[in-house]
């Protein structure tokens, strides 16, 4: 697909590996107020892995990898806003300094993935430099197809089409009905993600969903990710499941935005193998 990519700056970002963090009382609880202490979210996940479930992990929110952040608050933004998946992270401290690594997601945290022996090094304040590249990418002749959060070595391995009519076609591994997603519909679509809603089981089964991976393309219709995270009839958005499943009423596996447009230039087709683990090389999975 031709692009601007010439034109994109590439520019050194910072971040830290995170502690794990739990609210005060560490309960969360499920929709029958049944309250669970689980982990999750933040630190160094050693058994969690794009490529991996989303769901069936004694856990809530479960970020694959290591999860990374910066303390001074403008510098944590530009850490979110300015990397994208598929950029290429370097340890600079600390005993696997040296050490690369590829960013996979955005939660609350980035996140970033290593190989087990990296993560044995790894240890709670270590600095992670990404290569932030991808900001600001657009198709040549798409405008309408608005692109978030992917790089150009993520692009080149989607394997887009273009129809006669000049639609783009992009392989996902599953497709989501919009009256499923939940919380972070009030968040900008530049930051952070949208909770799916699995409390209901039964409907999970039946759609599918359940058999759900972490680092899965998602196609959700009649979604506007433009600037939000809205209904709008018509609109067709491309994400990418960042985050395993939750408990908590309203939330699920996290999906970021990746591509959304409004006016039928974009669409996707069923690719269940359409995972970053093997687009990216990453893992077992590669």
């Amino acid at each position: 697909m031709a692009s601007n990519r010439d034109a994109l700056v590439e520019m050194a970002v910072c971040g830290f590996v995170s502690q794990p963090a739990l609210r005060p009382g560490g309960y969360v609880h499920h929709p029958d107020g049944r309250g669970e202490m689980l982990p999750g979210m933040f630190g160094i996940a050693f058994n969690a892995r794009v490529g991996d479930r989303a769901f069936g992990w004694a856990g809530d929110h479960v970020e694959p990898g290591v999860s990374i952040a910066h303390p001074d608050e403008r510098a944590d933004f530009a850490l979110h806003y300015l990397s994208c998946i598929g950029n290429e992270a370097v340890v600079t401290s600390g005993l696997a300094k040296g050490a690369t690594g590829t960013v996979t997601g955005e939660h609350a945290r980035l996140l970033v993935d290593f190989e087990p022996d990296i993560l044995e090094r790894l240890n709670i304040g270590d600095a992670i430099q990404i290569r932030a590249h991808g900001r600001g990418l657009a198709f040549d002749g798409l405008p309408g197809i608005d692109v978030k959060k992917t790089s150009p070595r993520l692009l080149d391995a989607l394997g887009l089409e273009r129809r006669d009519d000049g639609t783009l076609v992009v392989p996902v591994a599953m497709e989501l009905p919009i009256r499923i997603m939940g919380s972070g519909a009030e968040l900008n679509s530049e930051y952070v993600d949208q909770d799916l809603m699995s409390g209901d089981r039964a409907l999970m089964a039946e759609l599918g969903v359940d058999r759900m991976r972490l680092g899965d393309l998602i196609g959700i219709r009649h979604a506007d990710h433009r600037f939000g995270r809205s209904y709008r009839e018509g609109a067709v958005t491309i994400a990418l499941c960042i985050h395993g499943d939750s408990v908590m009423t309203g939330h699920g596996p996290g999906i970021l935005t990746l591509m959304s447009a409004v006016g039928g230039e974009l669409d996707f087709r069923i690719d269940p193998g359409a995972n970053i683990a093997s687009l990216l090389g990453i893992g077992e999975q590669a």
